[in-house]
């Protein structure tokens, strides 16, 4: 076992960087993700729904004040 991971070691081109964007792209999208997962759990759950439904009453209030 150890002979055969030797010999995949050896075989391995380690200056390539072929991939490595595309690589970058999915960590970065998979982060992304995250975050929105994150977002919407705490709007959904807790006081994430008030403190959004307060904000937008705000914003409604602040733009028709205006008008």
């Amino acid at each position: 076992m150890y002979d055969i991971f030797i010999f995949l070691l050896q075989r391995v081109d380690w200056r390539n960087d072929r991939g490595q964007a595309t690589t970058e792209y999915a960590l970065v999208l998979l982060a992304a993700a995250l975050v929105g997962l994150l977002v919407i759990a705490w709007a959904t759950t807790g006081g994430g729904a008030a403190a959004i439904s307060a904000l937008f009453d705000r914003v409604i209030q602040s733009v028709t004040d205006r008008v």
